[in-house]
C-alpha cells in the first residue's frame, strides 16, 4: 500500500526545514527534497525520532533539466503518494538586473516559477481524483510590489501568488486546498545567500522560520493567501492604496544595495 507523504522542496534549511518539522508534528509522513543529502538525512532522522513518522530524504537539484520528472519517478519508486505538496524551493538575486548573469536569472525563473508549476501539475491531478490534498506555495511579501534590484525575484513571487489564487478557485469544490504563503523578513540563511543588507531592518518586524511554518500549516483550508504576521498584513493592505510609481521608488530605495 502506498504511503501518504507531504513532499517539501527546499527542505534542508530555513522555512522548508521548519515546515517539514511542523507538518510532521501533525502526524504526517514527509518526503524531504533538496540538493544537500547530508542535511536532509540528518533532518529525516530528527523528524523520525521526534515526531514518530516516516521521513524520506530525496536529493535533487530541481533546476537541472528533467529533475521534476525524475523526482516524480523516485516518489513512485518508493511507493509514496503525495498528499501535501509544499513548493518552497527558490532563491533570490540582488543587484541591477542588467548587471546580473543571464544564466543565473534564467535559473531563478526556472526554480521559482517553472519547477513550482510543474510539480503542482504533476501531483495535483491525483489529489483531485482522491478528493483530498493540499498544495502550499511559498511566495513572499515581494509578491505585492515591484522590486528594483530584486526585479526577477519579485516578479516570480507575484506569479506564484496569482497562480495559487487561480488554481485555488479551480479546485475549490474538489477537497483539495491551495495556499500561497507570503512571509516577510524571516531569520534564515536566505539573506546571506542573496547578499541582502538587513542592518536597516528593525528587530520587531522579523519572524522566525518556526513562526512562519506554524501559521502556514494552521492556515491550510482557510483561504488561498496567507501573509505572515499582523505588521506584514497591514503593510500589504496599505500598498493597495499607494500609487504604483511611488511604491516602486519606495521599494527600490529600501532594497538598493550599498554598492549600487
Amino acid at each position: 500500500m502506498a504511503q501518504d507523504v507531504a513532499l517539501v522542496t527546499g527542505a534542508s534549511s530555513g522555512i522548508g526545514a521548519a515546515l517539514a518539522r511542523r507538518i510532521a508534528r501533525e502526524g504526517r509522513n514527509v518526503a524531504l527534497v533538496a540538493r544537500r543529502l547530508d542535511m536532509l538525512a540528518a533532518l529525516a532522522r530528527e523528524i523520525e525520532r521526534d515526531a514518530k513518522v516516516s521521513a524520506h530524504a530525496i536529493a535533487s537539484d530541481l533546476i537541472a533539466p528533467g529533475a521534476p520528472d525524475e523526482l516524480q519517478a523516485e516518489v513512485e519508486r518508493r511507493g509514496l503518494t503525495v498528499d501535501w505538496l509544499v513548493n518552497n524551493a527558490g532563491f533570490c538575486t540582488v543587484v541591477r538586473f542588467y548587471e546580473l548573469p543571464l544564466e543565473r536569472e534564467l535559473e531563478e525563473l526556472r526554480l521559482n516559477v517553472g519547477v513550482l508549476m510543474e510539480l503542482t501539475r504533476r501531483f495535483m491531478p491525483e489529489m483531485v481524483q482522491r478528493g483530498r490534498g493540499a498544495v502550499m506555495n511559498i511566495a513572499s511579501m515581494a509578491a505585492f510590489a515591484p522590486g528594483p534590484y530584486m526585479a526577477t525575484y519579485c516578479a516570480t513571487k507575484a506569479f506564484v501568488m496569482s497562480f495559487s489564487e487561480s488554481i485555488a478557485n479551480e479546485v475549490k469544490d474538489t477537497g483539495v486546498h491551495v495556499l500561497c504563503v507570503c512571509p516577510g523578513f524571516t531569520r534564515t540563511e536566505f539573506q546571506d545567500k542573496a547578499h541582502v543588507d538587513t542592518n536597516q531592518i528593525p528587530g520587531f518586524v522579523w519572524m522566525s522560520a518556526e513562526e512562519v511554518a506554524d501559521q502556514a500549516v494552521r492556515a491550510v483550508g482557510h483561504g488561498p493567501v496567507l501573509v505572515n504576521g499582523r505588521m506584514n498584513s497591514l503593510t500589504t493592505i496599505v500598498t493597495r492604496f499607494v500609487p504604483r510609481g511611488f511604491l516602486t521608488r519606495m521599494v527600490g530605495g529600501f532594497l538598493k544595495p550599498k554598492e549600487a
